[in-house]
């Protein structure tokens, strides 16, 4: 596409062209790549509509990172400590949803802890989850913090600490007066 006011003109062209094509090829993708949630993700979303706070928190059983936060009543303690929090554990990038690790470590029994599998077990690179509810999931351990259905929290990085994960459930029930 060249038109007669010179460079300029043809570069800005160049690059409407180009805006377009993405824009074309975005619409595209975006009507291809629907698709319904995976069963498990709708079991998710739907604790997360709770009115309470939900924690969702993924983890595996083989995982190091997942084990010491498990240990010393870690997990245990902090569930009992909050029963007006939902506590939803996902396993993933494992055939097993380690509830037996969990027992051993007095996670498994409360009212408001639920436990669930995901189907793809997969922990190679390439076939592995590594998307939840449209959100990444590129570690274990990783914990969201939800109210309502909206995500008020997300710490994909790892261990994380139990008094900070406190002050992230209380700021999420803070309501904005602003």
């Amino acid at each position: 596409m060249r038109f007669a006011f010179g460079r300029k003109c043809a570069i800005v062209a160049v690059m409407i062209r180009r805006i377009l094509l993405l824009g074309l090829a975005a619409a595209t993708v975006s009507f291809a790549d629907e698709k319904p949630a995976a069963p498990i993700e709708q079991v998710i979303a739907a604790a997360t509509r709770s009115p309470s706070v939900t924690v969702v928190h993924f983890w595996a059983p083989w995982c190091p990172n997942c084990r010491a936060e498990l240990a010393n009543g870690g997990w245990s303690g902090f569930i009992a400590a909050n029963p007006n929090v939902n506590f939803v554990f996902v396993t993933i990038w494992s055939p097993v949803d380690g509830r037996e690790v969990l027992e051993r470590n007095g996670v498994g029994a409360e009212v408001n802890f639920r436990l669930l599998l995901h189907p793809n077990g997969s922990r190679v690179k390439g076939t592995m989850v590594d998307e939840v509810l449209g959100m990444p999931v590129s570690w274990i351990p990783t914990t969201w913090v939800f109210r309502a259905g909206k995500l008020r929290y997300a710490m994909n990085f790892g261990e994380l600490r139990f008094p900070m994960l406190q002050q992230l459930i209380r700021d999420s029930t803070d309501t904005w007066e602003h």
